[in-house]
């Protein structure tokens, strides 16, 4: 059974919208679009890739989709060449309820039951990976929909913007996988596996 996986890059007071560039998603007036930008580094450039191994599929939201089509297919030969050979290559899965006209190679739409295309893409595929799509994002917490969770957590505060947990999400068990650790300017990797259940409680001024 394949395993779902969602990688996100965010600040430390959880905003997730438009990492990359100020026309990622300006939506709502964000301002703050390419906040990452001044604080990537080698290290974090090392986990991404490092990240990306035994990646076998793509899934993504319609304006992830929009943005990564109009950009990996002319990378190959610039520094990003190896993601962008890798993106290429693998099949491409894509949530939207409009029509989709698909011009990246091995794109295929999703139908509209999102659980059993989620339940079809594990059988299919070993390690599917979901890259920042926000939006799509809040359906696969809302419905436990994924196995693996990346967060880089950047040491900045935006105060506005899309949330890594929005309203969709629900109580959800998390185990660590291994230690977090941080880069030279202080992005922090972390990466859990969800677990089954929901979180329990306790008291802690019992003896």
């Amino acid at each position: 059974m394949g395993l779902i996986h969602i990688d996100l890059f965010t600040t430390l007071d959880g905003v997730a919208q438009a990492p990359g560039g100020p026309e990622e998603d300006p939506e709502g007036g964000f301002a703050f679009g390419g906040w990452q930008a001044p604080l990537m580094d080698q290290e974090v450039g090392d986990d991404v890739d490092a990240g990306m191994k035994g990646m076998d599929a793509l899934l993504l939201g319609r304006r992830t989709y929009d943005i990564f089509a109009s950009y990996w297919p002319h990378q190959q030969e610039g520094p990003d060449g190896s993601i962008a050979e890798l993106f290429n290559r693998i099949p491409k899965y894509v949530a939207s309820r409009g029509r989709l006209d698909p011009k990246w190679a091995n794109t295929t739409q999703l139908g509209e039951d999102t659980a059993s295309a989620i339940a079809e893409l594990r059988q299919r595929h070993e390690h599917t990976h979901v890259i920042g799509s926000m939006d799509f994002v809040q359906t696969l917490f809302a419905g436990q929909l994924f196995d693996r969770l990346t967060l880089w957590v950047y040491p900045i505060l935006l105060g506005s913007g899309k949330k890594v947990f929005a309203d969709g999400v629900v109580p959800t068990n998390l185990r660590l996988l291994g230690l977090a650790h941080s880069s030279q300017k202080g992005a922090i990797l972390q990466h859990y596996a969800r677990e089954d259940g929901v979180p329990g409680v306790g008291d802690m001024s019992a003896g």
